[in-house]
Formats: structure tokens, sequence, C-alpha cells
């Protein structure tokens, strides 16, 4: 285990900048997870940490040394990727071993390191079988004990369940989280999916266009998203974005006029000369409540029934943007029916046109249970 070192890290790709000068820290057990869209830069950041890349400029240290230069072998690092790149005409024992016979390691400590992963990821029944004979999320087990008997003080997983399906993902999820708490192992775990970055990380690192947006604990970036790029990635369903206008402000806050006839007051710090600019008001789905009188709503385009709970997709009062709210599961709509919603001041957020998020002046309400 070691802690990381992220110095002003950066890469360039001839007059392309992938990511910009990049700092952070990383604690030495730490589960941090990097989320973003595609091309934001995340898996480029991974790859300079394991030294498959190098940056065009800034430091990394790993465990306190200065590992920018360090060949990949050299970084005390270990890399489980997307594709699981197993040896199909190895067994899941040859396979998980081939790290420690290519190190030359004696073959009774080889035997004795494969038998304690294969007890830590429950494949010690399967360690004569061959990967054809596994299903997805046994693969992958095995790609991470191949990773981790080595011992390495940094794990790195680049998206290592998008190839699994729904249910699967769900389960593998629950496996991560376990094999963290029975290893205390560093673990950098880059994805585009909110969910496993919300359920796993200590802390979550929210990338967007080659920059950090903003890197907190799971709960803060929902409570407290900075940016759009922040509101957007963190929440499921996403945070509703409403293109506003401010009309006023004062100490206490700001008066927005929201799309149709409504205004509504967001406990938002806005300096005077922005009355008259173009803003968003973010508003998650699950902060939404029913109100004839509310400023938000519209018509049902599409209902969706999930059991304990609903969500209604719908045509925003004077405007062509989609709304979406949370209601109980046994709440009976019919497509077409107009519903309006009002929402808690300290559930509002208000962002710049430049997309950073203005300062709040109220506690966030706690998350919905």
């Amino acid at each position: 285990m070691a802690s990381v070192e992220i110095a002003g890290l950066g890469k360039r790709f001839g007059a392309a900048t992938v990511l910009h000068p990049t700092d952070l820290h990383i604690e030495d057990g730490e589960f941090v997870v990097i989320v973003g869209p595609s091309g934001c830069g995340k898996s480029t950041l991974l790859r300079l940490v394991s030294g498959l890349e190098q940056p065009s400029q800034g430091r990394l240290s790993i465990g306190g040394r200065d590992v920018t230069d360090a060949a990949p072998a050299d970084r005390g690092v270990a890399m489980v990727f997307q594709s699981y790149a197993l040896y199909p005409h190895l067994t899941v024992a040859e396979n998980i071993a081939f790290p420690l016979k290519v190190a030359r390691v004696p073959r009774a400590e080889r035997d004795r390191r494969v038998a304690a992963v294969a007890d830590a990821l429950d494949l010690t029944e399967l360690l004569a079988r061959r990967p054809r004979a596994l299903s997805g999320g046994q693969r992958q087990r095995v790609s991470i004990g191949r990773a981790i008997v080595r011992d390495p003080k940094v794990l790195l997983l680049d998206e290592p369940l998008s190839n699994l399906d729904t249910g699967l993902r769900v389960r593998m999820r629950h496996e991560f989280a376990r094999l963290h708490q029975r290893l205390g192992a560093t673990m950098i775990y880059v994805t585009h999916d909110q969910l496993e970055a919300m359920t796993l990380a200590n802390r979550i690192v929210v990338m967007n266009a080659g920059r950090v947006e903003q890197v907190g604990a799971p709960l803060d970036l929902y409570a407290r998203p900075a940016s759009l790029a922040v509101a957007a990635a963190i929440g499921s369903p996403a945070m509703n974005l409403l293109p506003v206008t401010i009309a006023a402000a004062d100490e206490q806050g700001a008066t927005v006029s929201v799309p149709g006839d409504g205004s509504i007051r967001v406990p938002a710090r806005v300096r005077a000369d922005a009355i008259g600019r173009t803003a968003t008001l973010g508003i998650r789905p699950e902060h939404l409540r029913v109100d004839e009188n509310g400023p938000f709503g519209g018509r049902v385009e599409l209902f969706e029934r999930l059991g304990p709970l609903s969500f209604a997709h719908l045509g925003e009062r004077g405007g062509a943007d989609t709304l979406v709210a949370q209601l109980p599961g046994d709440r009976q709509v019919t497509l077409g029916d107009a519903l309006f919603f009002t929402a808690a001041a300290s559930d509002l957020h208000l962002f710049a046109a430049d997309g950073t998020a203005y300062p709040l002046t109220l506690p966030p309400s706690s998350p919905p249970m």
C-alpha cells in the first residue's frame, strides 16, 4: 500500500492537450474513483500513473518515491483492464501465477500466493479450469487475482465492469467493495458509471474536458456540485437543469424567472451585476414535491414504474425541455396528465453561464431515504 501524489501532471499529443495540469493526492489505502464522460481524460490519467504513457509535464510519486520516469514494472502498480486478457490455454491457477513466474518467484512461494488470492476472491474451486469454462464475472475475478498476486502498492482499474451485464455488474461492485475491505489496498478506479463511483469510492474525482472539476466524498458531490459537469455526472436520474434568468439578487439570495410565467427564490450568493443574465437552475428529481401551484411541471410524456418508486418525464411548462420527477411507486398517472411541482429552497442549485455553481447560503438537505 502507498499514497499517490500527482503534481501538475499533464499530457499533450502534438498540439492537442488531452489532460491539463492536474494535482491530486490519494491517501494510503484510499479507494478513489475517477468518473466522467468519454474523452474527459480519466483513462489517460490512469495510464500516466501506470507508466503506460509518459507525461508531457508534472511529477508523480508513489509511496513517497518519484516514479515519473520509472518503467511500469518498477512503480509497484498493477492494472486491471476492461478486457480480461486471460491466456486461454492456461488454467486459472496458471493465469494468476503468470506474473510471479515471469518474476522468477520460487514455485513454493507462487503456490502459496495463488492459494491466498484464490481464497480472497472465492476462486479456489475454479483453479483447475480454463477461461472458456468461466462466466464473465469469474474471468474478471481471475484478472483481478493476477493483478493483486504481485502485492502491488497501488491497484489501478480501468472500467473493469463495462463488459458485464447489469446484474453481474451489481454483484461485482459488491466484490470490489469487499476486496478493498479485505486488502486495504490503495485503489484508483476509472468508470463512466456514476453508480459505481457513488457506491465504491471513499472520494470521487469528476473530470470533464481534460480537467478535474471537483474532488470529494460521494455525498458531498451529490449535495454541493461545483459545476454543471459535476451536477450532470453525479445522481441517477441526473439533476434537472433548467434555463432561467436572474431577476433580482440580495444578500439572502436571488430570484430567478423559470420557463413559463413562474419565478422562484434560490438561496445563492449572486452579485448585483448578474441581474438580467441567463443561468441554469438545478433540481434533483427526488427533491421535487407535487404542488398544483408549483413553478415546475408539464404534461407526462413518459412514466417509468420501478416498483417502490416511479419517474415521470414531463414536457416543461412554457418550453421543450424535459423535467424528470420522482414519485411513489403506487402513484397513479396517465400519459398526458398535467403535473406541477415545487422544491425546498435548500434543494435548489444555481449555475452561472460559464457552468460554475453560485455559492449557496443554506446547508443542503439530507439525501432522501
